[in-house]
């Protein structure tokens, strides 16, 4: 939990109920309990998966241990905590994320990016790819075609590639989590057996590079004649959820051109990421969202 919302969650835990001083004022004492039911909110958002115990939550707001766990008991009937029984940690409920998912932009990042794809086909006259994360793969969101026949790893819109095979997929992996990327390059190294010159060297070596320049663009030649360029679309806190990938022929992305190309997606997404909902189920199910089922 960093300092600074640990500061905020126990400046909005120290405000004191209605005592005697102010009894009856029910509104104050409602004010103290809403403050404090959200300091714990923010606590256990701070917790991640791991989750707090009422002990851990009752030392780090100031709070007494029968008042946290009324607090905690309330939350958790209203679906916005969840307690797990064996190992007595409390975490976010799944009804807050329901919530959150309506705050901020309506849009999903299929419609965010819907228009920006277009421009891009239209603008550089070649094929616009959007690619999200779905377990150890990368999917096809959406595509805009230019007027270039191409052949590309995902094919259309629903296609599913090994995430680190091609540039859109690659820019993905290189900037997820440093855990969830050593998780995905031991699970994914045996799924890329015999696929061209992909080994672990190369693996690793492409990541860095990626992560480097911030962009994906080596072509790997299992795709004789084309080439593409990636870059990734970043959350807040700079991690990938989504990748925003050119197709085209290669003789189109020379020495010239290239860093053309690569700065335009960049303030594309970066134009997106400022617009992303965190909690859009796009991110979270994409397969389900293209009709796949559970992603």
């Amino acid at each position: 939990m960093s300092a600074d919302l640990r500061r905020r969650a126990k400046g909005s835990a120290g405000v004191e109920s209605a005592g005697p001083e102010n009894a009856g004022t029910d509104e104050a004492g409602s004010k103290s309990s809403l403050q404090r039911g959200l300091a714990i909110l923010r606590l256990l958002a701070s917790s991640n998966e791991a989750g707090a115990r009422l002990t851990d939550i009752s030392r780090a707001l100031d709070l007494t241990p029968p008042t946290v766990h009324r607090l905690l008991k309330i939350l958790v009937e209203e679906g916005m905590a969840e307690a797990d029984k064996a190992t007595k940690r409390y975490r976010l409920g799944i009804d807050l994320f329901g919530l959150a998912a309506q705050a901020g932009n309506p849009n999903n990042l299929r419609d965010i990016c819907r228009p920006i794809l277009l421009r891009l086909s239209a603008t550089l006259r070649d094929t616009i790819f959007l690619l999200v994360r779905s377990g150890f793969d990368a999917v096809c969101l959406d595509r805009s075609e230019g007027p270039f026949p191409i052949r590309s790893f995902t094919g259309d819109i629903g296609g599913r590639v090994t995430l680190g095979v091609g540039q859109g997929s690659l820019a993905i992996m290189a900037f997820l989590h440093a855990e969830e990327r050593e998780e995905v390059i031991r699970f994914n190294l045996p799924r890329m057996q015999g696929v061209g010159i992909i080994d672990e060297v190369y693996l690793r070596t492409e990541i860095a590079r990626v992560r480097d320049f911030g962009y994906a663009s080596r072509s790997t030649g299992l795709l004789p004649g084309m080439s593409g360029v990636a870059v990734p679309v970043l959350d807040r806190d700079g991690y990938a959820v989504a990748a925003l990938s050119v197709g085209t022929i290669s003789e189109r992305l020379n020495e010239e051109r290239l860093p053309v190309v690569v700065d335009i997606l960049k303030r594309e997404s970066a134009a997106i990421s400022r617009q992303l909902n965190p909690f859009d189920p796009v991110l979270r199910r994409p397969a389900a969202i293209l009709g796949g089922g559970p992603a």
